[in-house]
């Protein structure tokens, strides 16, 4: 499965009213991920890729951007 499916996996589990199709270009503020469930997000893909999040990681505004950190972080084993 690959990140994109997580993501969309994830949103429709823990988002009230999930849209029913999510893209790259999806804003998370508009497909209801607030700042609550960026944070259960990215608590579940350091648990999946067994990698830490920096602290200083600037706010994702869309799916692309959030899977594009995780690109980044994720090992290449994992890949």
């Amino acid at each position: 499965m690959d990140t994109l499916e997580l993501l969309r996996e994830f949103i429709k589990r823990r988002v009230v009213n999930p849209p029913e199709e999510v893209t790259l270009e999806s804003r998370l503020e508009e497909i209801g991920v607030d700042s609550l469930t960026l944070l259960d997000l990215m608590f579940d893909m350091e648990d999946k890729y067994g990698v830490r999040m920096p602290d200083d990681l600037p706010r994702p505004d869309t799916v692309g951007d959030l899977i594009a950190i995780f690109e980044k972080l994720k090992p290449a084993s994992n890949v």
